[in-house]
């Protein structure tokens, strides 16, 4: 049985399947939509950021209808329409402001990915695959930072990783928790098995003592 704290990794599966469709979404056109100008690209990085906003909220209703939390999530999904909308407000600014906030977003996700790997669970592919996109993003942070002219395409690269990540951790989350299911079936039926075979010995101790 997988061991997962009841937190944010805990989300459900398909949330994290749709971000990681998202993300490769908008990576590969960041990466390869070579005839798109500078404005564009940055339009598409806060068009991007605003789609992980609203699917956060999303998870935060269904965090809060399950009872398991939404504090985390609403944080999330605030903390990406604040970035989106610093990009989209400012697409007449200079280059530099663009580049401080990708970089600087990334970044910061990177790092929050290594601190949620490592306290969030304790299941090893889980662990792995926070800290191995954590770690992405915390070098891509400073990639970004130097990179100058193509720091958006950069950022593409980035959001494909994140992406792939998403979808490889959705897909073993539901296999997780198909075997947290199993396994709660599993003690269920042999804590009934028990019961009743206490309460045969019970009833055969009764008739004993009766004679």
């Amino acid at each position: 049985m997988a061991h997962i704290n009841r937190k944010y990794i805990d989300s459900h599966w398909l949330i994290f399947v749709i971000k990681g469709l998202v993300a490769i979404g908008f990576g590969a056109f960041a990466i390869f939509d070579m005839k798109r100008d500078f404005a564009s690209l940055v339009t598409t990085a806060g068009i991007f950021l605003l789609s992980l906003s609203i699917i956060e909220f999303i998870n935060a209703l269904y965090r809060a209808r399950s009872k398991t939390g939404w504090g985390v999530s609403v944080s999330l999904a605030v903390a990406d329409a604040v970035v989106a909308l610093a990009l989209l407000f400012t697409i007449s600014q200079s280059t530099i402001w663009h580049l401080y906030i990708i970089s600087g977003y990334t970044f910061i996700r990177g790092f929050a990915e290594i601190i949620a790997g490592f306290r969030a669970t304790v299941d090893p592919t889980d662990r792995f695959t926070w800290v191995f996109s954590g770690i992405c993003g915390a070098i891509m942070g400073i990639v970004i930072l130097n990179s100058r002219e193509y720091f958006v395409r950069f950022f593409g690269v980035y959001l494909l990783i994140i992406g792939i990540c998403a979808l490889f951790y959705g897909v073993h989350n539901r296999a997780q928790k198909q075997e947290d299911r199993i396994a709660r079936q599993e003690t269920a039926a042999l804590a009934a098995k028990t019961r009743r075979k206490n309460a045969s010995k019970s009833r055969r101790s009764v008739k004993k003592s009766k004679k």
